[in-house]
C-alpha cells in the first residue's frame, strides 16, 4: 500500500512539473524581456533627442550631461520597480501556486470517492472461480461465516462459502451451506448438482441415495446440465442402473464440441463399459434402444405411452387384507433398472380399481414409460406401506407388454414369501 502512494506521489510531481514550470519560468521570463526591451527603446529615443538638442545648441554641455544622468537613473529605477512588481503580482505565478495545491488535493479526493482503498490490502487469498471468488484461508472462512450470521439472506455469499468449503475439503460444512442455498435459490440446477457432489464426498464418494435425488432435481430443472449428467451417469453405474448411465452419458457426450478430445473419449469409454455390463445382465444382448452408438428415440411417442386397466383382488385372498392396507400399481421395465417407471398409490378399499399410468407419474425424469419397449405392470397390496416387496404382500402381475396398452386386467392372486 505504501508503494502505491509513493508511485502516485511521483506521478503527481511529474504532472505538476509539466504544468507549473512553463508558467513560472517561460512566461514570466518572456514578459520581463519585453518590458526591459521597451524601457531600453524609450531610453534610446530620449538620448537621441538630447543629442539632437545639444547639436543644435538648444542644450548646454552641462545640461546634456545632467539630463543623460537622470535618464539612466530613471531607467535603472524602472527596471527595478518592474521586476519587483512582477514578483508580487504575476498572475501566472499565482496560477502555478494554485495548481500545486489543487491538483494533489483534487486527485486524492477523487480517488477517495471513486477508488478502492482496500484493493492492496490482504484479500484472504481469493482467486477467481465462475465469477465468484473462493476464500482459501481459515480466517477468511470464519469472517464469511460471521458475516452470514448477521446477514443470512445473501445467496452470493452463501455460494462463496459453499464453494470455498468444498475447495478446502470441508465437505460436511459445505453440505449445510448448499442446503441453505438451494432453499434460497431452488430453481438453479447447477446448485443442486454441486450439492449432490458435496454430499457424495461425505459418504465415501458414493452417489447412492440422497445425492441421486438431488441430481434428479437438477436434471428436472435442466436436462442438459453437464455436471448433473456426468454425476447422474456415475450414480446409475453405482446402483447397477446401466440404461440410465448410458442415457445420461450419451446426452453429455453430445454437448462436447470436440468429439476427439480426451474428455469426449472418457465419456465414450464410460458408455461402452455401461453397455458391456448391461449386455451381461441381459444374457449377452443389448436392449434395442441401446444397440446403436447413440441414444435411440423413445420407444413410444410421448402422449401415447399411457397404460389403462383394472385391478381386482382374488376372492381367495380377501380375508387377508383390510380396507386401510396400501395398494400400489406400478410399471417397470421388462429388462432394465428396478426403479418403477410410473407409480399409483391407493388403498384396498378402492378395489376394484381403474388405473392409468403415464410419463407424468415417473419417479425420475429419465425413467419414463415412453423410453422402454417392453414393460410389466404390477399391483401389490403392502401391509407395511412400503413400495418394496416384502413377505406377506399380495401381488398380481401382467405379462410383458408395450406401453400404450388399453383395458388391461390384473388379478391380485399371489402371496409373496
Amino acid at each position: 500500500m505504501t508503494l502505491f502512494w509513493i508511485i502516485c506521489a511521483l506521478l503527481l510531481v511529474v504532472a505538476l512539473a509539466f504544468m507549473v514550470l512553463p508558467l513560472v519560468r517561460g512566461a514570466a521570463k518572456n514578459r520581463d524581456v519585453v518590458r526591459d526591451a521597451a524601457n531600453l527603446e524609450i531610453y534610446r529615443d530620449q538620448i537621441a533627442e538630447m543629442d539632437a538638442d545639444l547639436a543644435n545648441g538648444l542644450l548646454t554641455e552641462e545640461s546634456y550631461e545632467q539630463g543623460k544622468l537622470e535618464l539612466e537613473e530613471r531607467l535603472l529605477e524602472e527596471v527595478k520597480s518592474t521586476k519587483g512588481s512582477e514578483q508580487k503580482r504575476n498572475p501566472l505565478k499565482v496560477l502555478a501556486l494554485v495548481l500545486v495545491l489543487l491538483v494533489p488535493l483534487g486527485s486524492i479526493g477523487l480517488y477517495m470517492k471513486l477508488g478502492n482503498l482496500n484493493v492492496f490490502l490482504p484479500q484472504d487469498n481469493k482467486m477467481g472461480a465462475d465469477g465468484f471468488g473462493m476464500v482459501l484461508s481459515a480466517d477468511g472462512i470464519k469472517k464469511l461465516q460471521d458475516k452470514l450470521a448477521k446477514q443470512p439472506n445473501d445467496p452470493n455469499e452463501w455460494l462463496l462459502l459453499a464453494r470455498s468449503l468444498v475447495q478446502l475439503e470441508r465437505y460436511p460444512e459445505a453440505v449445510k451451506a448448499y442446503a441453505t442455498l438451494t432453499q434460497m435459490v431452488p430453481k438453479e440446477p447447477q446448485l443442486w448438482a454441486d450439492y449432490a457432489d458435496a454430499l457424495a464426498m461425505t459418504q465415501g464418494q458414493s452417489l447412492v441415495g440422497k445425492p441421486t435425488q438431488l441430481l434428479d432435481r437438477a436434471l428436472a430443472l435442466d436436462p442438459n446440465n453437464a455436471k448433473a449428467l456426468a454425476l447422474g451417469g456415475s450414480a446409475a453405474m453405482e446402483r447397477g442402473d446401466y440404461p440410465t448411465a448410458i442415457e445420461d452419458w450419451q446426452a453429455l457426450l453430445k454437448q462436447i464440441p470436440n468429439q476427439n478430445s480426451q474428455e469426449a473419449q472418457m465419456v465414450a469409454a464410460g458408455i461402452s463399459q455401461a453397455k458391456v455390463f448391461l449386455a451381461r445382465k441381459n444374457g449377452g444382448k443389448l436392449p434395442p434402444q441401446f444397440a446403436q452408438g447413440t441414444q435411440s428415440k423413445p420407444a413410444v411417442a410421448p402422449g401415447k405411452e399411457r397404460i389403462t386397466g383394472t385391478v381386482v383382488l382374488s376372492s381367495a385372498l380377501k380375508g387377508k387384507v383390510s380396507p386401510d392396507d396400501t395398494l400400489f400399481v406400478l410399471a417397470k421395465a421388462e429388462q432394465g433398472p428396478p426403479m418403477p417407471l410410473a407409480v399409483m398409490r391407493k388403498q384396498v378399499r378402492d378395489l376394484p380399481l381403474k388405473f392409468s399410468l403415464d410419463d407424468s407419474m415417473a419417479m425420475a425424469p429419465r425413467m419414463k414409460l415412453s423410453n422402454f419397449d417392453k414393460v410389466v405392470v404390477i399391483a401389490r397390496i403392502s401391509k407395511s406401506g412400503s413400495p418394496m416387496p416384502q413377505a406377506g404382500d399380495l401381488q398380481g402381475m401382467s405379462a410383458p407388454l408395450k406401453p400404450g396398452k388399453k383395458g388391461l386386467k390384473i388379478d391380485i392372486d399371489k402371496e409373496l414369501n
